[in-house]
């Protein structure tokens, strides 16, 4: 074992969202989103609740700043409202949204937080769904002149993007299920049309953003880490099955890694792909291949769980199903620490690229005890078994870069409104009022030592 730990510009951070925690629907010239119209139907929300206030993170930056700044915390994934820019996705700039941006991105630098921007984290402009979307040929485009006003505006201040968070999510649980917005179900040709469409927005926002970037510019991209690990880590066969069926695509699901990484790194869709999909394979040609694989600088990756799988004596691959009494969380997933460990070990023997864990955290319920504290062991433990995992990974010279906890405080969960608490900054909806939880201070540690306290 190399035993080399986290590199020693290793980038600690925090992830959000900006619907999940701005509110401010409708405020300084903002636009309406797919997310403000869905949070409108009646049933689709828990308790039918919706974001307008949410975190009001819109009002209270400078006071979630300090918290980070008090933290320890030098990295900050953050998103953009394309609507609180562009109101109608296209046209028109919103100067008071440009304003709230610039605002906010000052005030992390003065408070030495680097601000890691993600360009799009599923909040899609109302008025260009009405014009078809992702379907819309001209999507990419939109995208694309969307991302040329962000440079315009702020790479002056901000050297690292995130082009997409989670592309297999917003098509697959937007348009193949309907969970999440738009809500809107399509047959399979329309879902891969739309992801075409969407891999050639990533394309285009990295082309952009070389021309047009002030400086130097660091590029990510952030799909699910969707991956199975092996049963038995010790059997050979079981890690060759898990390193297969991580990267496999099925027939009629969109909700894969390959399709949507092979394209941006190798500049093709995957064989397995292509014979799975067959006629529902949107038409494509070479140039939308060069554009999808413009070069980035890191494979971002939002991992939470996996699929533990292994060889049986036919070689046919199974899935093992967990043991009564597993930890689940509350949202239902497995914890799956050693995802932390073959995620990127996967991806980048598969890919060669380094690799930024993106996303990673657990939902507990948590509460304010009776000493007004929040205290979150479970959350403490989950952070502690996933890290070690990625210390591991390191330690054995995998190129791990950077990890994002999900995240800097409770927030509207989507679907889930806010009964789902994924924060380590406890948030009082009604009040408003932060708590820092034990999670935090523990993180806070994490950072100081640069992981040598796991």
């Amino acid at each position: 074992m190399i035993n080399k730990g986290f590199c020693k510009d290793f980038k600690w951070g925090v992830a959000t969202a900006a619907y999940q925690i701005e509110g401010a629907p409708n405020e300084d010239g903002k636009g309406l989103s797919i997310w403000d119209m869905k949070c409108k139907r009646p049933g689709v929300i828990f308790e039918n609740q919706v974001g307008d206030i949410a975190c009001d993170h819109y009002h209270k930056y400078k006071e979630d700043i300090k918290i980070m700044h008090d933290l320890g915390i030098r990295n900050y994934r953050m998103s953009i409202s394309w609507t609180r820019i562009l109101p109608k996705g296209t046209g028109s700039v919103n100067q008071k949204g440009l304003q709230f941006y610039n605002n906010l991105i000052d005030e992390l630098l003065k408070n030495n937080i680097e601000p890691f921007v993600t360009i799009f984290h599923w909040d899609y402009p109302q008025s260009l769904f009405e014009k078809g979307g992702w379907l819309n040929s001209e999507s990419s485009n939109w995208f694309a002149d969307y991302t040329k006003i962000l440079m315009d505006s702020f790479s002056d201040k901000v050297k690292s993007w995130i082009t997409l968070n989670e592309p297999q999510c917003f098509i697959h649980w937007g348009h193949n299920s309907t969970e999440h917005a738009p809500g809107i179900k399509l047959a399979c040709p329309e879902v891969l049309l739309a992801a075409h469409n969407v891999l050639l927005s990533h394309g285009k926002a990295v082309q952009t953003i070389r021309s047009y970037s002030k400086q130097p510019a660091t590029i990510g991209y952030a799909p699910v880490g969707e991956l199975s690990v092996p049963f038995d880590e010790q059997r050979d066969k079981d890690i060759e099955v898990a390193k297969k069926e991580t990267f496999s695509v099925k027939p009629l699901n969109c909700y894969n890694s390959s399709w949507w990484i092979d394209p941006v790194i190798f500049g093709k869709y995957p064989q397995e792909g292509l014979d799975a999909y067959g006629f529902a394979v949107p038409n494509f040609n070479d140039n939308d291949m060069k554009i999808i694989s413009q070069p980035i600088d890191y494979l971002g990756l939002n991992i939470y769980f996996a699929k533990q799988v292994s060889m049986d004596d036919t070689g046919k691959t199974i899935e093992i199903p967990r043991e009564p009494g597993h930890w689940f969380t509350p949202m239902g997933w497995p914890t799956e620490p050693k995802s932390l460990y073959w995620g990127p070990k996967f991806f980048q023997q598969r890919y060669n690229k380094p690799i930024m864990i993106t996303e990673n955290g657990t939902a507990i319920i948590d509460c304010v005890s009776q000493d007004k504290k929040i205290h979150d062991p479970q959350r403490v433990e989950y952070l502690r078994r996933y890290l070690t995992q990625l210390k591991k990974a390191a330690n054995e010279g995998i190129d791990v870069r950077g990890y994002f906890l999900w995240s800097l405080m409770d927030n509207f969960e989507w679907a889930y409104g806010f009964s789902k608490r994924f924060g380590i900054v406890y948030t009082d909806f009604t009040t408003q009022q932060r708590i820092i939880k034990d999670s935090g201070y523990w993180y806070k540690n994490v950072i100081e030592t640069n992981g040598k306290s796991l």
